[in-house]
């Protein structure tokens, strides 16, 4: 009996091929995903591609209902509403992967998504979906198309003495802190033999008086700022404010404004974009707009 323990020693059974060495691709399929559930999304995609085991972890419905935000659902109500079939028939991964591409609503006046690498909220508001003063008289204001618009179209501000843009959006916000701001340019720009040039002829007012930003919500936050607008030809986020929402179940209405109403004298020569709302903790990743 002791002879025949011998001849099958490790050395032998390793030399003799009958017992393969095993590796992380042999791990269950449930483990690896139960590791996978504490990485966040880019980190679970470059996992996917290490092994078959690790492929198809990454895929199981749990681990990405883990990165979607809690109420997701009335997200995808949203938005579904002018997409028909927005999500039928997809798994999780894929509703993440479809939630994170930036969706119309509102009349394409307003995109949602969600970002990337941490699954908060995002939304955009375009210059369409806000309340201009004078916006239909041509003598103050002009809808100008630009490829320099996610919106491909922008409000441009000739001339004006009273000016004054409001905004309010009544949304099922996922729980966290968000920021507000205003995309904005002094001047316009266009192509010039293929070059991007900005034309500030119009430019003049905004160094006398700073524009007040506002936002309000339906919970009774405030957050008000002033501030001059000085730079030339470069679009640029002007924070107005954040709010919070400490409650994912229902939905908050944020009203927000710009203001710069004295009427000693004019101003022109501003694009205005749109209106941005963005996780607070994300604020780095603003120069992807």
């Amino acid at each position: 009996m002791g002879s025949s323990f011998s001849s099958s020693s490790p050395s032998e059974s390793s030399a003799g091929g009958a017992s393969p060495e095993t590796g992380l691709g042999d791990l269950p399929e449930s483990c690896v995903a139960s590791v996978l559930v504490y990485l966040d999304p880019p980190q679970i995609c470059r996992m996917a591609m290490m092994n078959r085991a690790f492929r198809g972890a990454s895929s199981a419905d749990f681990v990405w209902e883990s990165k979607l935000p809690l109420n997701y659902g009335d997200v995808i109500d949203r938005v579904s509403k002018e997409n028909d079939g927005f999500v039928e028939g997809l798994c999780k991964r894929d509703i993440y992967s479809r939630l994170c591409t930036p969706n119309s609503f509102d009349c394409g006046t307003k995109k949602v998504w969600l970002d990337k690498s941490t699954g908060k909220t995002c939304m955009l508001v375009s210059s369409n979906g806000l309340a201009i003063t004078g916006i239909d008289d041509r003598r103050y204001w002009s809808r100008i198309p630009t490829e320099e618009s996610r919106f491909n179209s922008i409000a441009y501000l000739q001339q004006i003495w009273w000016f004054e843009v409001d905004g309010e959006i009544e949304f099922p916000f996922p729980a966290g802190s968000y920021s507000l701001y205003f995309r904005l340019q002094l001047g316009r720009a266009h192509k010039r033999f293929g070059r991007r040039v900005c034309n500030s002829e119009h430019v003049h007012g905004w160094d006398r008086k700073p524009v007040r930003f506002e936002v309000l919500t339906s919970d009774g936050q405030q957050a008000t700022k002033q501030c001059y607008l000085k730079e030339h030809g470069r679009w640029i986020h002007y924070h107005a404010g954040d709010f919070v929402v400490a409650n994912t179940c229902r939905s908050i209405k944020v009203k927000f404004s710009m203001t710069q109403i004295d009427c000693t004298h004019t101003k022109g020569g501003l694009c205005v974009d749109s209106v941005l709302i963005y996780p607070a903790e994300c604020r780095e990743r603003l120069q992807h707009f």
